[in-house]
């Protein structure tokens, strides 16, 4: 099992010791780094800065958000990255809601899998570099004719060389979306996942490539009250599944409903969106919090992490923030 050091999205402004502990998580024997976006910081800028300052751990985008930059600009950004690493870079990618892509973005929501399809198409022959680049879909033009067009457009082919094709990694939600992910991708990201309930995903994960890989987001604590330890997970969700969609619109509370908590999932979001923000977090059941996470003492935490080793999933990320609490990670994950 691989172990990865998540930064996700910056709030208010840059996380303290960005730089630092990333160098010490290489020290310490994690696998990857991974920063993400949603709409504040961007995902690629802080992972220039880790690579500045390491030489072996691998660089993350968990995700970059298709809606945010052409497939061609994105092709840049991870090319441009890739050179500077050394080769060391993971483009992870992802649609996100349509409150996001629509709201923030500006751009249309509808035919997400298609548009992701698309997306995967046009960066997988940017980084090959065979010829000039031309793209007839029904959501991505390259060179674009369409309305508004001067008729000027040349078919161009990626000035800097790519060292590698660059592995594309897929966050999904829904069982078309995980389906078409193993399809076009090399890797998947999920939001949420259990070893607990492999139903889930069985249908979809039963004829995976060989390398293919599955990093997954665990809140991953030593501590003795597990109530207690879980308590930023259930935070976690009441908001994610409470508010990060719109009524109907919300993957998260789909997902929780599919996991085999339906009634619990509407309740988070109604309680959420009335405003108890409070309630909602309270609303999140204990065992679904402890399905998605590793937490309580470190025989207890092993002893679930065995389930975790006979699943798909080939590395962990986790949001650890000392170095005393790396190694200790590091040493229980591959102790």
């Amino acid at each position: 099992m691989e172990l990865g050091l998540t930064w996700g999205y910056w709030g208010r402004e840059m996380p303290d010791r960005l730089v630092e502990l990333s160098v010490a998580a290489e020290q310490a024997g994690f696998d990857a780094v991974w920063s993400a976006e949603s709409w504040g910081s961007d995902a690629f800028s802080p992972l220039v800065l880790i690579a500045a300052n390491t030489e072996r751990i691998k660089l993350g985008t968990g995700v970059v958000q298709l809606s945010a930059r052409t497939p061609t600009a994105t092709a840049m950004q991870a090319v441009t990255l890739d050179h500077i690493s050394g080769g060391r870079t993971i483009l992870g990618l992802g649609v996100s809601g349509p409150q996001v892509v629509e709201g923030w973005y500006g751009m249309p929501s509808s035919r997400p899998l298609a548009r992701t399809r698309e997306y995967v198409e046009i960066l997988r022959r940017a980084f090959r570099r065979e010829g000039p680049l031309v793209y007839r879909g029904d959501h991505f033009q390259l060179p674009f004719t369409g309305e508004g067009s001067v008729g000027l457009g040349k078919p161009l082919k990626i000035m800097t060389h790519p060292l590698r094709e660059i592995p594309i990694w897929i966050g999904a939600e829904g069982p078309r979306n995980v389906a078409q992910t193993v399809q076009i991708a090399d890797g998947w990201l999920p939001l949420y996942f259990t070893p607990l309930r492999p139903e889930v995903y069985g249908e979809q994960l039963k004829n995976l490539r060989p390398g293919f890989e599955i990093a997954v987001n665990v809140f991953m604590r030593v501590h003795d009250d597990v109530e207690e330890a879980l308590w930023p997970t259930k935070a976690s969700l009441g908001f994610y599944v409470g508010g990060m969609g719109a009524k109907g619109q919300n993957y998260h509370t789909r997902l929780m409903a599919r996991m085999g908590y339906e009634e619990q999932a509407h309740k988070i979001q109604d309680l959420f969106m009335a405003g108890k923000r409070d309630e909602a977090i309270a609303a999140v059941p204990t065992e679904f919090a402890d399905e998605i996470s590793l937490v309580g003492s470190v025989d207890r935490i092993r002893d679930r992490l065995q389930a975790w080793e006979e699943s798909p999933v080939t590395m962990i990320n986790v949001a650890a923030r000392s170095v005393d609490e790396m190694r200790q990670l590091v040493g229980i994950v591959k102790g």
